[in-house]
This record gives structure tokens, C-alpha cells and sequence, in this order.
């Protein structure tokens, strides 16, 4: 499938404008405008893919939804588990699904960063976010075009979701080795060109993407334990406090805060009762940041807290009714966490320390397991402005009551960690794939033939029709087959 690309960046200190002429291939060729620049503005792609794409990611519904997060006020498609056919090339090289025009930033707009090669440290940022996106990617769907995509291939292989998961971790490893204390990095909305913060962020994707794979290989000297603690351990070390995390600063106008434009005209969108149930048992100060009363900037609710969550998984007519006789249900976050310009948090020290705990928990490492665990609950209160009161820890389902080094403490850390992930979706459906915590309820009126959670997105229309072979023989290595039943290959039962 070929296509003209065509890409407008705007931003107040960015304020550039890239186009491009001439076809590109579903993975391929790099953007070139024989009538305009002779070589890419990396600073602006940059910009672009963090603020287009980055957070994007960050705010996907589907995964919250699927993690029950979220519950849909009006179209339940999704919640009720309709088929997730969806097509992941546009992710690579930007496409419309008809083939036409330009969707957003992509993979390739950070290839264009590393084929430029104008400075090694934003060569090696670009490698660390393409790292970020492909786990997006195999977690979403499994194996997919990895050693093969962005060179210009249009039928790349799809690599098995184990190579893919080896060659992040490895590609992730060399990048941060490579990084050096002068070249710059431009149009950065994420550490503003540190060098240091973006080593730490690189060391703790490693630390997660290795937990990710404990299904597969759970013993403390089997490949992930060995590359959660190489991380870890790393002399750049990794994100350990709020000030470290890695987060998208979003100056409002052109670039905004996704949240914001989810209730821009619209509120397809709840928190979940499923978790404010769970807030709710825990007697969880969070919830005063994760629900808002209202989505309307002139209504007196505008910035109060609702805990009053939607119920998961209805048919439209009942969930319009739950929203009419409630209309104080639960937004996702309170308003002044989702204003235009607020900031989005895409990993956080709490996610790290809390995946540090069940690291712990394995006995993969010597951490002391209860400080860890306990600092990481504290760091995700201190991200929303809260203060852990010293009850919340003595609680039955938040304290730990096995000893380290079993993995018997699984539920209350995964736990844990669903909550300080909130309102990131994937990384809360990841968590409750692997663990099986929080226990979840398929959806009451689902429609698909299991009436199960999804596990997976299944290959899209233009996978098969334009890489027919490939993504033939990556349905076929799937026990189950191309559906979303079956489970990728790091979700072993």
C-alpha cells in the first residue's frame, strides 16, 4: 500500500512546518521532499512524536477499558468485547486506514531522527522511544515487524514477541551505553534534552519490560531476573523519584493534554465502578484525583471529586440510563489533572519502585521488600499531591503477609501497582494480564462468543492485505489462533 505523507508540526517554540512528496511503503521509506528540505527537522519530530503519539499511547481507552479503568457512557462497543480487527501499520509509517493522507506521528518519524544521525544523543532518544512504542505494540497485538520494519520493506517479518522483547531490552541497554555528555537533543517535551533523566527512563523500561516476561521465565538467574537487575543496577540508574519521572509537558494550543480532548465536546468516557469499588474498600485517598464530577469548565463541578463510577460492561441503553439518573458520575481524573496543558505521566518512580517490589517478591533481588513496597504506595500519592495516611498500609488487602523471596505477595502488590498506573490503560491491562490482580468481571452484556476479557488485538484487514504471508505465518504460531482469546506469547497460563 502506498501513500503520500504529508506532516504539519506546530508549536509555539517549534514552529515548523515539514511536508513531504513523494509515496511511502506501509514500513518504509524516509521522508523526502525534492522541492523542500534535503534533510529532517529533528527537533520537530521529536516534538512531534512525543506529544502526537507518546501520549496518545499513555491515554488509550481500549486498554483501560479492557483493564476496567474505564466504562463507555454511550457506544459499548469496546466494553462489551467487539472484535479488536485493527490494523498497526499506521503505527509504523503513518497511514490512513484507507491508504490516503497522513494519521500522525510515527515509528518512522523517529527512523527519520536515526537515519539523520545529526547528534548522537537525539539519535540515541529516538532509539529509546521507538523501544517504548514497539512494547506498545507486541503487548497490543504479539509478534510484529521488528528486525525487519523501517527499512524500506514493505513485507517485513513479524518477529516472535520473544525476539521482539530481547531485541527492546538489548536495543535499550546499547543506547543508554551510547549516550554521551555533549551532543543535544532538541524538541524534547519530556526532559528538555537531559541526558541523565533519559538514561534513567531507558534502565527502567528495561526493569519493566524484563518483569513483564516473569510468566515465562520466573526463576532469579533465568534471562529476565538477569536483565531486571542489570538494569537496575546500572551506575545511570533509574527513575527513583517523582522529579525523575518521565512525563510530557504539554504547553497547551497546538499540543494538548489527551485527557483534555477526551471531554473536549465529548464524554464517551467513565471511571470505572470496578474501580471505584476498589478505591472505595481501601479507603483510597487517590480517588479525590482520579474522578471528576464534570467535564464542563463553566459548571460549579468543574474541579470536585466524584467517586460515583459507572458500571462496567452495559448495553447503551443501560449505561445511558446510569449517566441520566447520575449525572455526577465519574470523568477520568478530576478536571485540573486533565486541563489542556496539564502534564501526562508516561512512567512514574512508582511504577518503578512498586515493580521493584514484586521483583523482590520473586526473590529476584536483595531488595528489602517492605520498604520498597511501601515507598512505592507513598510515591504514588506524592505524584496526585496526597500523603499515604499510616492506616492505609495496616489494611488486610494492602499489606503484605508473606515473606520476600516466594512471589506469594503477588495481589496486594499488583494491586498496587494497577492503581499507580491509573489512568494508563495498557499498562493496567499488562498488569492484570500477567498477574491476574486486581480479580476481574468480564463485562455483564458482553457479546463476544467467550463473554471473555480480552487478551489480545487481532491482526487488522490491512496486515493481511498487504503483508498477507507474514501475518499468515504469525496467525499461525498462535495457540488459539488470530484471535482475541488467545494470549501473547509472555501471557503463558
Amino acid at each position: 500500500m502506498n501513500f503520500k505523507k504529508y506532516l504539519i508540526i506546530g508549536l509555539l517554540p517549534f514552529a515548523i512546518t515539514v511536508t513531504g512528496c513523494n509515496k511511502l511503503d506501509d514500513f518504509g521509506d524516509t521522508n523526502q521532499n525534492p522541492n523542500g528540505a534535503s534533510s529532517p527537522v529533528v527537533g520537530a519530530l521529536l516534538t512531534n512524536v512525543q506529544a502526537g503519539y507518546l501520549g496518545n499511547l499513555a491515554a488509550n481507552t481500549r486498554g483501560g477499558l479492557y483493564a476496567q479503568y474505564f466504562s463507555e457512557t454511550q457506544y459499548t462497543d469496546v466494553s462489551l468485547y467487539s472484535l479488536p480487527q485493527l490494523n498497526f501499520s499506521g503505527e509504523y509509517a503513518g497511514p490512513n486506514p484507507d491508504g490516503t493522507g497522513y494519521s500522525g506521528p510515527s515509528l518512522m518519524d523517529l527512523q527519520s531522527i536515526i537515519n539523520a544521525n545529526e547528534s548522537n544523543n537525539q539519535t540515541q532518544v529516538a532509539r529509546i522511544l521507538q523501544q517504548y512504542i514497539y512494547w506498545t505494540l507486541t503487548d497490543r497485538w504479539g509478534d510484529i515487524p521488528y528486525s525487519e520494519a523501517l527499512k524500506g520493506n514493505t513485507t517485513p517479518k513479524y518477529d516472535t514477541q520473544e525476539e521482539v522483547y530481547k531485541g527492546m531490552i538489548a536495543t535499550l541497554t546499547d543506547a543508554v551505553a551510547k549516550m554521551d555528555n555533549a551532543s543535544p537533543i532538541t524538541g524534547d517535551l519530556v526532559y528538555s534534552g537531559n541526558v541523565s533523566a533519559w538514561k534513567k527512563a531507558a534502565n527502567s523500561m528495561r526493569m519493566m519490560m524484563a518483569l513483564q516476561l516473569s510468566k515465562r521465565y520466573r526463576g532469579a538467574n533465568e534471562y529476565a531476573a538477569t536483565e531486571f537487575k542489570a538494569a537496575l543496577n546500572d551506575p545511570a540508574g533509574s527513575i527513583d523519584e517523582n522529579s525523575e519521572n518521565m512525563t510530557l509537558r504539554y504547553p497547551g494550543g497546538n499540543f494538548r493534554n489527551p485527557w483534555f480532548n477526551t471531554y473536549n465536546g465529548r464524554k464517551d468516557f467513565a471511571q470505572s465502578k470496578t474501580l471505584t469499588d476498589l478505591t472505595g474498600a481501601l479507603n483510597d485517598p487517590r480517588q479525590q484525583a482520579f474522578g471528576g464530577k464534570s467535564e464542563d469548565p463553566l459548571s460549579p463541578d468543574y474541579r470536585a471529586t466524584s467517586n460515583v463510577g459507572v458500571p462496567y460492561g452495559l448495553a447503551r441503553a443501560s449505561a445511558e440510563a446510569f449517566t441520566g439518573a447520575n449525572p455526577t458520575w465519574a470523568r477520568i481524573l478530576r478536571s485540573d489533572f486533565r486541563l489542556e496543558n496539564s502534564m501526562q505521566v508516561i512512567i512514574s518512580a512508582a511504577d518503578v519502585t512498586l515493580a521493584r517490589a514484586e521483583a523482590a517478591d520473586y526473590g529476584w533481588t536483595t531488595e528489602n521488600l517492605a520498604n520498597v513496597y511501601r515507598r512505592g504506595i507513598e510515591l504514588s500519592f506524592e505524584q496526585w499531591g496526597l500523603t499515604a495516611p499510616a492506616t492505609y498500609f495496616t489494611q488486610s488487602n494492602v499489606a503484605l503477609n508473606a515473606a520476600a523471596g516466594t512471589g506469594a505477595n503477588l495481589r496486594p502488590i499488583a494491586t498496587q501497582r494497577y492503581l499507580a498506573a491509573y489512568p494508563n490503560g495498557l499498562a493496567a491491562w499488562n498488569i492484570w494480564r500477567k498477574t491476574g490482580f486486581p480479580v476481574l468481571t468480564p463485562a455483564p452484556d458482553a457479546t463476544n462468543s467467550s463473554k471473555q476479557i480480552p487478551r489480545r488485538y487481532t491482526y487488522g484487514p490491512t496486515e493481511y492485505g498487504t503483508n498477507k504471508a507474514a501475518t499468515d505465518a504469525a496467525a499461525a504460531r498462535i495457540q488459539g489462533g488470530d484471535t482475541q482469546d488467545a494470549r501473547v506469547w509472555w501471557d503463558v497460563q
